[in-house]
């Protein structure tokens, strides 16, 4: 890789999803459905994630990562997804949950294909704080939390915060999940 190819991004928020249960629905229905009723979610996903002000950065399989310049957008989004898919599932013959983790950081920018891609250790935290999450479950590291606005943006929702081991990280870190049920808006 050259070296010319790649800058420092500081402070920018990381967003993972992960529609739960979308492996067996492509052994249930078949690939081609399978792939159109995935391909509904991520519709309204990355939908969200513009009006949000953030970036679809890749999608892989049915997970999507995302950049966003301000936390508070990232944790906006991450809750206006899951209650838009449980609003969603109410009439779809295949519900699907979502599970999303939000983590802010440096990392290094890279174009490849004429696309940025994120790397780094801050970019592994993203990715492994989402999987940490339960279905219909945000879950946010404190750096994000202690985020300006973000505290007000989650206050009043089912909340609980612990530390975790993140695999491949070598320290516990603070996680707050917060809950989100259809019955909040």
């Amino acid at each position: 890789m050259d070296e010319r190819e790649s800058l420092t991004v500081s402070d920018m928020t990381y967003l993972f999803t992960d529609l739960k249960d979308s492996t067996p629905l492509y052994e249930s229905v078949g690939d081609v459905n399978a792939y159109f009723l995935v391909r509904q979610r991520f519709d309204i996903l990355n939908k969200i994630i513009r009006e949000r002000s953030g970036t679809i950065i890749k999608t892989i399989g049915d997970a999507v990562m995302a950049g966003f310049e301000r936390p508070q957008d990232a944790v906006y989004a991450s809750i206006e997804m899951i209650e838009e898919l449980l609003r969603f599932n109410q009439t779809a013959l295949r519900p699907l949950g979502l599970k999303v983790g939000v983590h802010k950081g440096r990392a290094v920018a890279v174009r490849l294909n004429d696309r940025i891609d994120y790397f780094g250790h801050d970019v592994n935290i993203a990715a492994r704080v989402q999987g940490l999450a339960g279905v219909n479950e945000v879950c946010l590291t404190e750096a994000v939390m202690e985020a300006s606005g973000v505290r007000g943006i989650v206050e009043g929702r089912p909340a609980s915060r612990d530390y975790e081991n993140l695999k491949g990280i070598g320290q516990k870190m603070e996680i707050h999940r917060i809950g989100i049920s259809p019955a909040q808006r």
